[in-house]
Parts: C-alpha cells; sequence; structure tokens
C-alpha cells in the first residue's frame, strides 16, 4: 500500500508527499555519500573513514588533506555527478519514450560522445580537453538528429528508440572505422578513454558538471508534473493544459546535455543511464518517471561500482565502465526476458 501525506506550504500551497518514494532518496543518498567516504579513504595509502571525515571537515594533517581533497575528492565528486547525470537522464528518456529500454546506452549518444572523442583523438590528436569538447559536441549533435529523424507530428517512444538502435548502429561502424585508421599511440589512447573511467580526474571536470547539473535538475524537476501527465498520452496531457511537445522537447534537451557531459567528463560509462531508472522505480514501486530517485539511484550506482573496481581489483587496474558494463549486461538480459514474458516485446 502506498504512503501519500498532504504538505501546507506557507503560502497556502498543497503539495503531496509520496512518503516511500521521500524515504528511498533519503536511503539512496545515505549510500551513496556513505560509498564516497569508503572510496576515498580507499586506494594504495588507505584512510580510515574517520580521518576521511575529519579531513573533508579541515582537521587532517598535512598528507591527508593532499591525498583527500586534491587527488581522491575531485574523482568521487566526478563520479557522483556523472552518476546523477546519467541516472536523470537515462529516466527521461525513458519517460519520454515510454519504454524501459529508451536509455541513452540504446539510443546511441553514447556512441554519437564516442565518435566525437575519436575524431579529435585519431584526426587531430587533441589535448584532454578538446577530447572532452568533441565528446559533447558529438553527443549533442546525436541527439539531435535522432530527434530530427524521429520527428513525425511529433515524436513517437518506439520510433525514437527504433531511430536510435539505427543511428547507434552507424556511429559503431563510425568508431570502429577511426580505430582502424589510427596510429597505435592514438588507438590505445582512445581505447583507454572508450572503456569508462574516473582515474584521474580531477576539479576541472567537477566544476563544469556541477553547474550543469544545477541549471538543468532544478529545470527537469519543474516539469516533472507535465511528464507525469505525458504518461496518459498526449491528447489527455494537451486536454490537462500540457504543452506537450515543448515540455518534451525541453526534456528531451535537458538529457541530452545531461548525457554528453557526463560522457564527456568520464568516458562512456555503460549501463548506468539503463539500470538506474528500472531499480529507482522498483524500490519506490511508483509508476511516474521517479526523477530524483533515478537521479540518486545513478549517483549511488556509480560511486558503488568505482569501490567495487578498486578494492577487488586494486587502484585504477579496473575502469569503472568495464564493472558497469558487467553489472549492466546482467541486467539487461533479465529485463529482455522479463518484458518478453509479459508479452511486451
Amino acid at each position: 500500500m502506498r504512503t501519500n501525506r498532504a504538505i501546507r506550504t506557507p503560502g497556502g500551497l498543497s503539495v503531496r508527499l509520496d512518503v516511500r518514494a521521500f524515504t528511498v532518496v533519503l536511503l539512496l543518498l545515505a549510500a551513496a555519500l556513505t560509498a564516497s567516504v569508503v572510496l576515498i579513504g580507499t586506494g594504495d595509502f588507505p584512510i580510515p573513514a574517520g580521518d576521511v571525515l575529519k579531513t573533508l571537515l579541515g582537521n587532517g594533517n598535512a598528507g591527508q588533506e593532499f591525498i583527500v581533497n586534491e587527488l581522491r575528492l575531485p574523482r568521487v565528486l566526478v563520479g557522483l555527478l556523472v552518476g546523477a547525470s546519467l541516472g536523470l537522464g537515462g529516466a527521461l528518456f525513458q519517460a519520454v519514450s515510454r519504454n524501459p529500454l529508451g536509455s541513452p546506452d540504446i539510443l546511441g549518444l553514447g556512441q554519437g560522445a564516442t565518435a566525437g572523442a575519436l575524431v579529435m583523438i585519431v584526426l587531430f590528436s587533441g589535448s584532454a580537453a578538446e577530447v572532452t569538447v568533441g565528446a559533447l559536441v558529438g553527443g549533442l549533435v546525436a541527439g539531435l538528429s535522432i530527434y530530427l529523424l524521429a520527428w513525425k507530428q511529433g515524436v513517437h517512444g518506439y520510433r525514437l528508440v527504433l531511430v536510435g538502435i539505427g543511428v547507434s548502429a552507424i556511429l559503431t561502424a563510425v568508431n570502429g572505422y577511426l580505430l582502424t585508421v589510427s596510429d597505435i599511440v592514438d588507438a590505445a589512447r582512445a581505447m583507454v578513454w572508450m572503456t569508462g573511467s574516473l582515474s584521474g580526474r580531477d576539479w576541472d571536470q567537477v566544476w563544469p558538471l556541477l553547474w550543469l547539473c544545477a541549471l538543468l535538475v532544478p529545470l527537469v524537476l519543474a516539469n516533472a508534473r507535465g511528464l507525469r501527465m505525458m504518461e496518459m498520452g498526449d491528447d489527455v496531457s494537451n486536454a490537462l493544459g500540457v504543452r506537450v511537445e515543448r515540455v518534451r522537447g525541453l526534456l528531451m534537451i535537458a538529457a541530452v546535455l545531461l548525457t554528453a557531459s557526463a560522457t564527456a567528463a568520464a568516458g562512456p560509462v555503460s549501463f548506468v543511464a539503463l539500470t538506474a531508472p528500472q531499480l529507482a522505480r522498483r524500490l519506490t514501486r511508483s509508476p511516474g518517471p521517479n526523477l530524483l530517485p533515478s537521479l540518486c539511484m545513478g549517483a549511488a550506482l556509480l560511486v558503488g561500482a568505482d569501490w567495487i573496481s578498486q578494492k577487488v581489483f586494486g587502484a585504477d587496474q579496473m575502469p569503472v565502465g568495464v564493472v558497469t558494463g558487467v553489472l549492466g549486461g546482467v541486467y539487461l538480459l533479465w529485463l529482455l526476458v522479463t518484458e518478453r514474458k509479459a508479452g511486451r516485446i
């Protein structure tokens, strides 16, 4: 049974609170922050969690402050922001397409960002900043192309997914070609980027992601009501006063920006955008888009996967993208079997 409570604000506005969803968000936030503290203390120079907290509060010694604040904290913050961006972007794509497979991993946005990065690496031998810009531009171009190709008096969910799969196949072939024509040094550099990793991330990756999330997350949450109504169909949503195409276009742009920026910062970390919204929905047991729970789930998943990779394989031995790829691939197979049994595919 679901528990909802009405809360009246000082301005007289009544807001309905889903107690279970609110509890799930708090638990996921606690899990993400706890995993972050443990992850900061993990590495070649282990630091107990208590000392990590003291250092973050400014009470650590000089060595701990350098390791925590300069080396490990930026990496963890990038992981939290990338995971949150992918979780929220995945929830938006799945809600707009009304399809659990409507994920950036399936639609080709990751392949678009990879193509942009490979162009900068292979053709221009670009710096790290130029590769990041190339990945961002590639993801945006791929997202815009998919939206325009899927447009026909509006964007239908299954048409969006099918067009995305086709664009993804084309971009995968382009990426393969770029790798074959590159020299061995550029190819090795490209393969490292394509695995998806948080290794070597610093404050230069933190601030752009933080500002983008600070801009886009409130914008997305402000349109959550319209997105929830759109799940009842365009005709019903229009009758209820929702400007469907405007809301859909705005949220698609936000989802593409979130996904492309996350990929530009950490490489194509696979399956977080696919699994986070689904796991969040199963925890909240809510049929809605579950935007905030998906955001928190994505952050917890990515820092948790990074901790697993470091704990099992050692620091920087196993990129986090490999861990999320294995776990997400298993989840995708389970999801396909479940959807087939339910007669939806």
